[in-house]
């Protein structure tokens, strides 16, 4: 008898254990941890643009909403908010690549900038056959989640303004940036890297276009100034070597140049062929946005048109040279390194 209700015990007891089994695997996953990577994790977003505006930093992206194999399929602009770095505000779509009349496709990578109490808009998209190519849109709005309008009703650059590129998608990827002197440049490119001054209505080309394409230049061109030092972030492609894109860098003391190149700052982004790069400050601290491809959601895997956008901290060294970064699944959620 006693043997019998030891087998009736252990029977319970192993029955107690697969139905807590059971439901601990139809519970939902635990949250993510605050400040890590992916930061958005809804949707799929790339190409990531930070503006800090007072004591909120405004995260600009393109929306991948490639379908199975599609390679790219981007229709719109999302911006999310933050003050702390770990709670994104949803703002919604802030523009669409149809508000842009003479534009038929593409809602590539942009970049806002705050000038004169208005919020201009750069962005990537595909001009409609009049001028055929990839051109540089501007946008313009009286706040920093929109509505945004259409500034110009024409390209700010189109394909035929840069007649040196052998493809149509030279003109993408625009990093807009104001100096000291209150001068806005705007730098721009695919293969060949471009840098022009803006007049100061934001929406005109002053004076000429020069080229300081720097070693392995891709794409996703990004500047920034810190102390006396100006820096070109960027993706970056050594055919030779590299199967995907990483980030490397170059500093000068005068955004014309010379350009000098100091290397690589991270490596690939996780299963993703492209990167880009977009640094901010933000209450003290520096931080460096990327894109990688490791999110899935529900049956659809990350892939070159379906990606998700990181942060990881951003330090500098003595000399003024970026540390390089290491990407990781924690982001901000653990200190910067030593």
């Amino acid at each position: 008898m006693t043997s019998h209700r030891t087998a009736v015990a252990r029977s319970l007891v192993a029955l107690m254990a697969l139905t807590v089994a059971g439901a601990a695997a139809g519970q939902e996953p635990a949250p993510p941890t605050p400040r890590s990577n992916p930061l958005i994790r809804d949707r799929f977003t790339a190409d990531p643009a930070p503006l800090v505006v007072g004591d909120r930093l405004y995260l600009y992206v393109g929306h991948d909403q490639a379908q199975r194999d599609e390679m790219f399929n981007m229709r719109e602009w999302l911006v999310y908010s933050t003050t702390d770095m770990a709670t994104w505000v949803d703002h919604g779509p802030i523009m669409k690549v149809a508000d842009f009349a003479w534009a038929k496709a593409d809602a590539w990578a942009s970049q806002a900038i705050e000038k004169d109490g208005k919020f201009w808009f750069y962005a990537a998209v595909e001009h409609d056959d009049t001028q055929p190519g990839k051109a540089i849109a501007v946008a313009v709005s009286d706040s920093p989640t929109g509505p945004f309008v259409d500034a110009k009703g024409s390209a700010l650059i189109t394909n035929a303004m840069t007649p040196k590129g052998t493809h149509s998608w030279e003109d993408i990827d625009p990093t807009v940036f104001t100096d000291d002197d209150g001068t806005t440049w705007i730098a721009w490119g695919n293969r060949q890297c471009y840098i022009a001054r803006l007049k100061p209505n934001m929406i005109e080309i002053d004076g000429p276009i020069t080229e300081i394409t720097p070693p392995h230049f891709e794409e996703g061109p990004w500047l920034h100034k810190r102390g006396d030092l100006y820096y070109l972030t960027y993706a970056s492609l050594d055919r030779a070597t590299h199967r995907d894109e990483k980030v490397s860098y170059a500093t000068a003391t005068s955004l014309p140049g010379p350009w000098t190149y100091r290397g690589e700052l991270t490596g690939s982004g996780k299963y993703s062929f492209t990167i880009h790069p977009g640094i901010a400050e933000f209450k003290g601290r520096w931080y460096l946005f990327l894109h990688n491809a490791a999110l899935a959601i529900g049956d659809q895997h990350g892939a070159i048109g379906r990606r998700a956008v990181t942060v990881e901290h951003l330090q500098y060294n003595a000399d003024g040279s970026m540390k390089p970064v290491v990407q990781s699944e924690a982001g901000i959620s653990v200190p910067p390194p030593r």
